[in-house]
This record gives structure tokens, C-alpha cells and sequence, in this order.
């Protein structure tokens, strides 16, 4: 869990440790509900927009760390949540038993200890990142500059996914955008921005007052912000964490899982917190 808050895949990685299958495998599915850092710039990014930004100096700062810090908290929360759940149903077992041994001492192997690192993981994670980022790229250029009509694809496919998406307190746009962020995380909210702008590319958001501007001015509200970030949170792993999960578990199915659990969770969180939003009419 502490692996994933740098990179999910480095923590599934990380799960190889675990001897008892059983517990490897609800490691490497429940890992996801751990923000990594592609989504803490996000996260960070609304905290500041719609709920530290009226503040100023010392407040602002702590009122966005005590936020992410109650994010932090559901995410792991909804771990031990989620764990507990498959470790009733799909993945009972007997718990194994803890042993902490300390292994002879040896002088490290600074050298090794490096190609390892570099060769082992590093590079493999950056080539699944790679594997999957170009075409993925290119599909989103493609989908902003192709026109059908007198509308980019890219905004058709935003309209088409608006219902679904305004039943979890979204839109089509931040909707499409988490769909073409699949390959990074860290991509979402500037896809949302040329969506907005009903650009033909990628470009930098500005500050974030104006990015803030923005967003109001296409219906945000506090609201939308939570369930952005509950999204955020809780959704299907990136391209890079999936191909990871692939290569250690060896199986599509349990693949499959680990993409359909936090998304499964996401949906219903978003969707519960905007109903109940409306129903005591809040969403204003």
C-alpha cells in the first residue's frame, strides 16, 4: 500500500514478497484504492480551486493537506473495506501467520543492487507506460481534430456519455476524460481543459484561477468538485498498473477484477453522494 502512493504498479510489483497467494492476490487487487502519484496533482489541484482557495497563507495550506489527508484516509479505508470483502467471498481462506526473521548480514551489492532496479523495474515499467502512451495519444489527437459535423468526436462522444455521467454528479467531459486518461493519470484534467476549450491539443491550463474559471463557467460546483475527486480515487487502474497486474497474476480474469472492483466503487460512491446531494438540496 505505501508502494502505490509513489506508483500502483510499483506496488503490485512490490506484492511478489507475499508468500500465501491468497493474500497476494487481495494485495494486488486492492491496491488501486491507493491514490498514486498521478492523481495527486489532481486531487491537490480541486482541494485548492473549490475549497482552500477562499482562504489565504498559512489556512489555504493546511485546509488542502487536511483534505488529501481525509482522502488518503477513505482510500485506505476502502482497502481494508474492500479486503475484507473478497477475503469473505471470492478469496476465503485461513489467514497465514506473520514470522519476521532477520536475515545474516552481508555487505550490499551497490552495483547489482542498481541493475536491478533499473533493469527489473524501472524499465519495465516505463516501457508497459510507453507500449501503451503513443497510440493512446495519438487516438486522443485524433478524436479532438477529427470532425464529424460541426463537432469534433471528441465532444459527440462527451454529449453521449453525459446521462451516465450526471448520475454520478459528473459530465460527459470529465467522463470522456477519465476514460482517455486510461494510459496516465496525470493527463485527465488537461484533457478536461481541451474539451472545454474545444481545443485540437493538449496545452497548459494556466493558473489555477483560471483554471477554476473555467470549470464554473462549464456547471462546476462543489459538488461536481467531491465527486471528481471520489473518482479520482476510485476508478478502473491505469495502462500501465493493469499490464502489471497481467504479468504477475497471469490471468485476464483476475485482471479483469482489478479493473472492475475500484470502478465498481467509484460509480457507487459518486452516485450515492450526488443523490443524497440533491434529495437534501445541496448541489447548488
Amino acid at each position: 500500500m505505501a508502494m502505490g502512493f509513489g506508483c500502483n504498479a510499483a506496488g503490485i510489483v512490490g506484492c511478489r514478497i507475499i508468500d500465501s497467494p491468497r493474500e497476494r492476490l487481495l494485495a494486488i487487487l486492492t491496491n488501486n484504492f491507493v491514490p498514486c502519484n498521478g492523481r495527486f496533482p489532481t486531487l491537490i489541484a480541486i482541494l485548492t480551486m473549490f475549497f482552500a482557495g477562499t482562504s489565504s497563507g498559512a489556512l489555504s495550506s493546511l485546509l488542502s493537506a487536511a483534505g488529501l489527508t481525509l482522502i488518503i484516509l477513505l482510500g485506505i479505508f476502502t482497502t481494508f473495506g474492500v479486503t475484507r470483502l473478497l477475503s469473505g467471498t471470492i478469496l476465503r481462506g485461513v489467514p497465514s501467520s506473520f514470522t519476521l526473521e532477520l536475515p545474516p548480514y552481508r555487505r550490499p551489492q551497490i552495483g547489482r543492487v542498481i541493475v536491478r532496479s533499473i533493469f527489473d523495474r524501472t524499465l519495465f515499467v516505463l516501457g508497459r507506460a510507453v507500449s501503451v502512451a503513443a497510440p493512446a495519444g495519438m487516438v486522443i489527437w485524433l478524436m479532438a481534430n477529427v470532425r464529424v459535423g460541426d463537432f469534433s468526436v471528441l465532444h459527440r462522444c462527451a454529449v453521449f456519455l453525459d446521462p451516465l455521467a450526471r448520475l454520478m454528479g459528473l459530465d460527459g467531459v470529465i467522463l470522456i476524460a477519465f476514460i482517455l486518461g486510461f494510459p496516465a493519470n496525470e493527463i485527465v484534467v488537461p484533457i478536461m481543459i481541451m474539451a472545454y476549450m474545444a481545443q485540437g491539443s493538449i496545452s497548459d491550463p494556466g493558473s489555477l484561477a483560471q483554471m477554476h474559471r473555467l470549470l464554473t463557467a462549464n456547471g462546476w460546483t462543489w459538488a461536481t468538485a467531491v465527486s471528481v475527486m471520489l473518482f479520482s480515487l476510485m476508478h478502473w487502474p491505469c495502462s500501465t498498473a493493469l499490464l502489471t497486474i497481467r504479468r504477475e497474476t497471469g490471468s485476464w480474469k483476475w485482471t479483469a477484477l482489478a479493473a472492475a472492483i475500484p470502478t465498481a466503487a467509484g460509480a457507487a460512491a459518486c452516485t450515492v453522494f450526488t443523490a443524497a446531494v440533491r434529495l437534501l438540496g445541496l448541489a447548488a
